[in-house]
């Protein structure tokens, strides 16, 4: 199934969140990706009847494996990326913000590549 730009971030800003805190929420998505929080219901919403994710009567969010795996793909590739735009020379903050923009659209074998050249197989 492909999965469009949008639904990686949030599943990707979901994992992040996890990582951080120990536990997904909507408010805290729409924090973190500075969206309101109907966006938020409307995207959970949407992933969740995909299979990405559960949701429990406390409103606390949990990835199914399809949606961990597309999750940890994408952030896998944003810090791989951004730590290969820092070693260029490019700041930090620059560096992160471009990596979101490459991390949906670069194919698997540039990737791959990419990896290979920085010796950073993760």
């Amino acid at each position: 199934m492909v999965i469009r730009k949008s639904a990686e971030d949030y599943l990707e800003a979901m994992l992040m969140l996890k990582e951080e805190k120990g536990y997904i929420r909507s408010v805290d998505i729409a924090d973190r990706l500075n969206v309101a929080r109907p966006s938020v219901s409307y995207s959970v919403k949407n992933l969740r009847e995909n299979g990405y994710l559960s949701m429990d009567k406390s409103g606390f969010i949990t990835l199914s494996e399809s949606g961990m795996e597309i999750a940890e793909k994408i952030y896998n590739r944003h810090k791989v990326l951004t730590k290969f735009f820092i070693s260029l020379g490019v700041d930090e903050a620059v560096a992160r913000e471009d990596a979101c923009k490459v991390e949906h659209d670069l194919s698997d074998e540039t990737f791959e590549a990419l990896m290979k050249h920085m010796n950073c197989y993760a």
